[in-house]
């Protein structure tokens, strides 16, 4: 069951105040469903009904009666709602009582009704009187075809304004579906319809009947002095006395009321000036209204005013409208140019520039409004891009690290990198950025986030609007009723290529401004006096280029999603491509000069293992550098691996290989610095005095010339055996292909600065202990063929052994793993020269040989640990070169002074013990 509907409420009413039969406009709500739900309308208590006209459930058109209340209620009855109320009322106008000869401004015309049978009507317009609708219930048209009810009824007519009105036809027309119950109501409401229209003649007859009965007894009267007299007309005759008096009445009334029909003449005239005025205001009022509405903005109601206008006086040939229309015209032509200046005015919305592209098409500019205002954006953001370009170069520009607008002087959002921790060991390579409040960005670096703002800003509106030109959704219903929209299409389809040609002019644009600020060396020269212009600014490092790869892979992604074709945007990539390449190389060069930087940071201080910070601050800034690169090598969709380029390939194997050159040869040239802050070398010997000189390195620790040599060597061992072993896997992990011919040349450029500095090493400590003996030997005068019984070792002897102890020390205090490899190479020296030595002597006493022997074995024994096969046939040499013992007494003399010398020399010896070091093969 449906809900019951609110009662009517009249909430408006148009005019307000009026004279009886006032056509008036009602508003307000829940006015009914349909001219048959509307079953009573009141006025000031006069019923309305018989001029009611049905708009809608918010309106009804209707006319006031003469009602007897002067000012009143407007109350609307339906079917659905009941009796409504009213919330305004409406004021009666009575006209005053005019007589035959007072004066009058108007001349109040009597009010005819309308005949639906004769369609005459001469004060009021039928339409206004007429129902649409005289049942009064819902039309329900028949589905029976015109002709078959025009051979059913000849002649006739279901028109119940026409002559042959047929009843019939109108019912099966109009309400074939309708119930009796609907056509009894229908029946209901003519009959009432008559019964005020009778009521209203016969009230009209009963208010003049003396008149009539007057009349009635004057021509009875007429008619008997007639038939007495005669008919003939004969001078003197009562009929041509009547005449007479009749032409003098006439005539005398004409007298008497010629001012008053004069004047009513002219208030005609009056009248109908003023209606003209009154009907016709709109016209009369637009320009000065078109005026207004254009000083306020509201374009959309001078279009509307101007349709209208056209559609109703655009063809008129009074001459008072075409005037007006003309001057009309003239505004609306004024307008159209002030909308296309408007509308080529930049910066301008999206939204503006639709809106006034859709102003211009409803009146109907000239040209296309729509291509034009898309040609002034291209040119203007070709025209921003250059000055984007034309600022920085003139240094037109705020300095870098000032405040913006906003007051903030960090760098864009848009690529903000994050840096890398401090390393663990000596902190970072470079001098750390400046902290967020003075961060200086690089003025390569601003101008293309400025560049790719204003491309980012302003390309996407650009393509949208050509969308919106080429789907036709620029211009509003009217433009689409007058054909704009397929016309505009058909313009869009024509002029794809020159559109195309834009995209790729700004694309190119934005990236030969790139590549003349970032590659000049890509660009033929005579494009580098309109893009370049960049020789005095700085160069960039590896992280700002990759900011900047960040900051155009925005501008690309962005321009991508607007689903603009790949082939307009393949420049960008292209120009990607080349930078990636440019910040690889320039990322790896730069590393390199940080490398040769990194002996500044050489402390000397070595840890457990023999190394210092060297070769950790050398790995890390290769893993830092390898880090800095993983957003430009990384792979985005659309773009190559860089690293599979056979050129670019050759070209960082060449230079990653080059780096660690830099690195081995800053080893190298560590080994040889000298500088005054050294002390001068005491003897070897002497610093044994003072065994906690190897205990530990003090912080202000000053290396000696051995000592250096010692610490380079260790690191070059750990470069070898670890370094360059993880940096082949970090490599490999940041798909850097030519890792085996990088480790392979490293590797080997390492081997041959350890094998430089090792025997720079050896002779810088072997020869002075092998040059010791021979005067240790001769000393006083000693002779081998005339020499005393031996006591024991000879103070040469010792003092080599002490200075090989010494060498011991100082290689121990440095790094324990070379303890073997060098001390394998001075006894190896000091045999080869003990061998030299023995096999010059001519010949030997039995004491010399004795001595001798007893010498050469002293020494084998002391340093057994570190012999090696060379200086095993050194001393198998030296001791054949000697006479052989034969008596039983010399051996056992031997034998005891090798354990006496042993015994003394226990505690020096301890240090040669193989407990703790194992040989190292090289």
């Amino acid at each position: 069951m449906s809900r019951a509907r609110q009662p009517p409420l009249v909430t408006g009413i148009s005019p307000k105040e009026g004279a009886a039969w006032t056509k008036v406009t009602i508003r307000g709500e829940n006015l009914g469903t349909g001219p048959a739900d509307l079953i009573g309308l009141s006025i000031c208590g006069h019923n309305c009904m018989l001029t009611a006209e049905w708009m809608s459930a918010s309106k009804i058109v209707c006319r006031v009666g003469p009602a007897k209340d002067d000012k009143g209620e407007i109350i609307v009855t339906t079917k659905s709602g009941g009796l409504g109320t009213s919330t305004v009322s409406f004021k009666l106008l009575k006209p005053e009582r005019i007589g035959i000869l007072d004066q009058s401004a108007v001349w109040v015309d009597e009010m005819n009704y309308y005949d639906m049978r004769t369609d005459r009507n001469k004060g009021i317009s039928p339409l206004s009187l007429r129902p649409s609708n005289p049942l009064g219930i819902d039309i329900d048209k028949g589905k029976l075809p015109q002709k078959d009810l025009e051979q059913i009824f000849p002649g006739k007519s279901g028109d119940f304004t026409s002559e042959n009105f047929s009843a019939t036809w109108y019912l099966i027309e109009n309400h074939a579906g309708s119930s009796f119950d609907q056509l009894r109501m229908g029946a209901n409401n003519l009959k009432k319809q008559a019964t005020k229209k009778n009521e209203g003649s016969l009230a009209y007859v009963k208010g003049g009947l003396s008149t009539f009965f007057e009349a009635q007894d004057a021509l009875a009267a007429i008619h008997q002095k007639l038939e007495s007299d005669g008919t003939e007309k004969v001078e003197g005759s009562m009929t041509q006395r009547l005449e007479n008096i009749l032409n003098s009445a006439s005539d005398t009334a004409d007298t008497l009321f010629q001012e008053v029909l004069g004047r009513k003449d002219k208030a005609d005239s009056t009248r109908n000036a003023l209606n003209v005025l009154q009907r016709f205001k709109f016209l009369f009022n637009l320009p000065l209204n078109i005026e207004r509405n254009i000083q306020k903005g509201d374009y959309d109601v001078v279009i509307n005013d101007y349709e209208k206008a056209k559609s109703l006086f655009g063809n008129t040939e009074v001459p008072v409208f075409k005037k007006v229309y003309a001057e009309v015209e003239t505004r609306i032509s004024a307008l159209r140019d002030l909308l296309l200046e408007k509308l080529l005015q930049t910066p301008s919305t999206l939204h503006d520039q639709k809106r006034y592209i859709r102003y211009l098409s409803d009146l109907h500019a000239q040209g296309d409004p729509a291509w034009q205002c898309i040609d002034a954006q291209h040119k203007w953001i070709l025209q921003l891009m250059q000055s984007c370009r034309d600022e920085f170069i003139t240094g037109h520009r705020v300095a870098a690290g000032a405040l913006d607008p906003e007051g903030d002087t960090r760098p864009p959002a848009l690529g903000r990198l994050s840096h890398s921790a401090p390393v663990k060991r000596g902190g970072s390579l470079r001098s750390p950025r400046p902290s967020t409040c003075g961060f200086e960005t690089p003025q390569k670096v601003q101008f293309v986030e400025k560049l790719s703002d204003v491309v980012i800003g302003q390309l996407p509106n650009f393509w949208k609007l050509w969308i919106s030109y080429v789907n036709g959704s620029l211009f509003s219903e009217t433009g689409e009723k007058s054909g704009q929209v397929e016309k505009s299409k058909k313009n869009a389809r024509q002029r794809q290529s020159d559109f195309k040609k834009m995209i790729e002019e700004l694309t190119s644009r934005l990236v030969n401004l790139i590549r003349g600020a970032l590659l000049p060396a890509t660009m033929p020269q005579v494009e580098l006096s309109f893009y370049g212009g960049w020789e005095n600014k700085s160069e960039l490092t590896g992280a700002w280029l990759t900011q900047i790869i960040h900051t155009v892979r925005g501008c690309h992604e962005a321009l991508s999603a607007l689903e603009i074709p790949n082939d307009l945007l393949q420049v960008i990539q292209d120009l990607l491509l080349d930078l990636r390449v440019h910040c690889l190389m320039v990322t790896l060069m730069h590393t390199s000069e940080d490398v040769k930087r990194l002996a500044e940071k050489e402390d000397w201080v070595v840890d457990n293992e023999g190394i210092t910070s060297l070769p950790s601050h050398f790995e890390q800034c290769m893993v830092q550098m390898l880090q800095s690169l993983k957003e430009p090598l990384e792979i985005k969709p659309g773009e190559i691996n860089v690293l599979q380029l056979d050129q670019v390939q050759d070209q960082a194997s060449e230079l990653s290989a080059g780096i660690m050159k830099v690195f081995i040869n800053c080893l190298d040239q560590l080994s040889t610095k000298t500088d005054g802050v050294f002390h001068s070398p005491h003897n070897i010997s002497m610093e044994l005095s003072s065994p906690d000189r190897f205990t530990y390195i003090q912080e202000d620790f000053r290396p000696t010339p051995e000592q250096r040599l010692l610490i380079i060597l260790s690191n070059c061992q750990y470069l070898e055996r670890h370094t360059f072993l993880n940096l082949a896997d970090h490599f490999e992990k940041h798909s850097f292909t030519g890792t085996e011919k990088i480790t392979r040349v490293s590797v080997d450029a390492v081997r041959e600065l350890d094998r430089k500095l090792f025997e720079a090493y050896i002779e810088r400590r072997a020869d002075p202990i092998a040059g010791s003996l021979e005067p240790g030997i001769y000393a006083g005068y000693f002779d081998w063929r005339d020499c005393h019984t031996p006591t024991g070792v000879r103070n040469y002897l010792k003092e080599a052994l002490v200075n090989v102890i010494a060498v011991h020390a100082e290689v121990f205090t440095v790094s324990k793993d070379l303890v073997p490899r060098v001390l394998s190479r001075i006894v190896e020296s000091v045999a080869e020269e003990m061998c030299r030595l023995m096999q010059c002597v001519s010949s030997f006493s039995r004491n010399g040989a004795l001595q001798a022997r007893l010498e050469l074995c002293a020494l084998r024994d002391a340093v057994a640990t570190y012999l090696n096969p060379d200086s095993n046939t050194s001393f198998k040499l030296a001791l054949e070169s000697l006479p052989q013992l034969h008596s039983g007494a010399d051996k056992k003399l031997l034998e005891e002074l090798l354990n006496k010398f042993k015994s003394s020399m226990q505690l020096q010896l301890t240090c040669f013990q193989p407990s703790s070091i194992q040989p190292v093969k090289r």
